[in-house]
């Protein structure tokens, strides 16, 4: 997966993020699994693309860069 297919992803996660957010679910609440989901998805997103910026900007392959874990992820300090 390049730059261009992670930041593509990450458009079509957005867009779903707003229409769940937006949409209404069964009895008008959002179906907040789903949400959660598709949050979690775009931390990963997020940090695979700066792991391959990073390893880009050091003169490292940033193909080598992968996926972290959401237990991962999710862990970060903001």
């Amino acid at each position: 997966m390049n730059d261009e297919d992670i930041l593509t992803r990450i458009q079509a996660l957005v867009e779903e993020e707003h229409s769940l957010r937006d949409g209404t679910g069964e009895g008008g609440v959002p179906d907040q699994a789903r949400l959660r989901h598709v949050e979690e998805s775009l931390d990963q997103c997020w940090d695979l693309l700066r792991q391959r910026r990073a390893k880009k900007d050091s003169g490292e392959n940033p193909n080598d860069a992968e996926a972290r874990p959401v237990s991962e992820v999710e862990g970060y300090r903001q």
